[in-house]
C-alpha cells in the first residue's frame, strides 16, 4: 500500500508533458464517441502496438470495450478548443463545429494531425484505470506541431518549427522502403 498522498501525486505528475488526443469509438446506436485522452503512449513496433488509458468509470470506456477498436486522433497546436470540447462532461462533442468523418469504422477528426486505428489487442487493470493496448490498423500523419498539456496548460513543443526535417511525407516514403 502507498504512503503518497493523491493530491501531491496529481501535482507532481501534471508538471509531466502528455501529448493529446481525442479518442473515438462508435457506440452501440451507430453514433460516434469521443473524449479527450493525455494517458496516450507509442509501445511497440512489432507489432505496431499503442497504450491509451482510462478511468474504469468512463462511458467512452464502456464503448470501446464493446465496439472491440478505437481510433486517437492527434491533436496539433491551437487545436485546444476541441481538446476542451470533448473533456468537457456532458458537452455535445460531435457538433456542427466539429468537422468528422468515418475512417476504418471509426469516427475520425478532420483537422487532427494524426491519426492511428486500432483494434483492441488486450486490457490491463491498472488502479482505478484500465490500459488499453491497440493494435494499429491504420495511421497517417501530417507536419504540424503537436498540442500538449501539462500544469493544466495547452502549448507545443518550444523549438518545434526551427528544427530542420523532411516533410513527414518523404519520412513515409523512406519507411516504405
Amino acid at each position: 500500500m502507498s504512503t503518497v498522498n493523491p493530491n501531491r501525486f496529481r501535482a507532481v505528475m501534471g508538471a509531466v508533458c502528455a501529448p493529446v488526443t481525442i479518442v473515438t469509438t462508435t457506440g452501440a446506436d451507430g453514433g460516434p464517441r469521443g473524449a479527450t485522452v493525455s494517458s496516450f503512449t507509442s509501445l511497440s513496433l512489432d507489432p505496431p502496438l499503442v497504450g491509451v488509458a482510462f478511468d474504469r468509470r468512463s462511458a467512452l470506456l464502456a464503448d470501446i470495450l464493446a465496439a472491440g477498436m478505437f481510433g486517437v486522433n492527434l491533436l496539433g497546436h491551437g487545436q485546444d478548443d476541441l481538446a476542451v470540447r470533448f473533456a468537457t462532461r456532458g458537452a455535445d462533442r460531435f457538433t456542427a463545429d466539429t468537422t468528422w468523418f468515418t475512417d476504418a469504422g471509426l469516427p475520425r477528426l478532420a483537422d487532427a494531425t494524426g491519426w492511428v486505428a486500432c483494434a483492441l489487442e488486450r486490457t490491463v487493470d491498472a488502479g482505478d484505470h484500465l490500459l488499453l493496448f491497440g493494435l494499429v490498423t491504420g495511421l497517417s500523419g501530417t507536419e504540424q506541431p503537436p498540442l500538449v498539456y501539462a500544469r493544466r496548460t495547452f502549448g507545443t513543443h518550444s523549438r518545434f518549427t526551427e528544427r530542420p526535417r523532411p516533410p513527414i511525407t518523404d519520412q513515409i516514403a523512406a519507411c516504405a522502403r
